[in-house]
């Protein structure tokens, strides 16, 4: 059981796992209840052309997917408040031209490797040192941030109307809330891959939802199904030998299906 820990690749994904179990359930709420959902997977989908302009340029992937999924997210964000395109539109566009961006440059950089695929699926195996320090430093800003803005999130979560009236910054907030998405997305590629963070950033909100429980309350217990989720998830594929992201969607996926035959119950 305590193999693990011999390898440091290995703890390095787990700690790397356990900050992005806490801070995916953290923003993901406010989408959720938001329903803004559908951000994260175009984030991520504009991530994989930033990881792909890092394994062009040779650099490190994770940069390059913070770069251009802040970028594209502050664009959605002014093209959804200029009323010019639809919100789901916008989204939409990013996605679809993110992804032919990210099929030329893969396509320019001979096709995919071993590095790419880990980065779209999730492996323990790719995070480096560099990459747990990054995900450190900015997971605690995420953190900071969140607990900086936690009223005006809540207020504007559930009546962004009233909380302008109030006087309230609305667009500011909005902002830093995508903003802080675009980089929990980017963070999460390593360890859940481009093609699933969203569903960890969705999946154990829902799954606290199901409980109707307060505000703080469902926070709490999507954070729990996160952290479960990722550490099973971790410790599954690394003895099993399976897909890290894949295995974590697939616990969190349990846990929601568990959650729903209690609620009947």
């Amino acid at each position: 059981m305590f193999d693990l820990f011999q390898y440091s690749f290995a703890v390095r994904g787990l700690e790397a796992g356990i900050v992005i179990g806490l801070i995916a359930p953290l923003i993901g709420i406010f989408l959720v209840l938001r329903r803004y959902s559908l951000i994260a997977d175009t984030l991520a989908h504009v991530s994989l052309a930033g990881i792909a302009i890092g394994f062009l340029l040779n650099i490190n992937p994770i940069l390059t997917a913070i770069g251009s999924t802040v970028l594209s997210s502050v664009l959605i964000e002014r093209l959804r408040i200029s009323k010019k395109v639809y919100g789901e539109s916008a989204l939409a566009i990013f996605l679809s031209g993110s992804l032919a961006l990210a099929v030329v440059l893969i396509g320019l950089a001979h096709g995919f490797n071993t590095g790419l695929l880990n980065y779209l699926f999730g492996s323990i195996v790719t995070v480096k040192p560099m990459d747990l320090y990054i995900i450190s430093v900015l997971g605690a800003v995420i953190v900071t941030a969140v607990l900086l803005f936690y009223k005006e999130l809540v207020f504007i979560t559930f009546d962004e109307e009233s909380a302008q009236v109030s006087g309230i910054p609305t667009r500011l907030i909005n902002t830093c809330l995508i903003i802080l998405t675009a980089l929990t997305v980017s963070l999460s590629i390593p360890i859940v891959g481009v093609l699933l963070i969203s569903a960890l950033m969705v999946i154990p909100v829902v799954t606290a939802l199901q409980f109707r429980q307060s505000f703080v309350r469902t926070m709490i217990i999507a954070e729990t199904v996160s952290l479960f989720s990722v550490v099973m998830g971790i410790l599954s594929s690394f003895y099993l030998d399976l897909s890290t992201g894949g295995t974590i969607v697939l616990v969190a996926l349990f846990v929601f299906v568990a959650a729903l035959i209690f609620r009947r119950r």
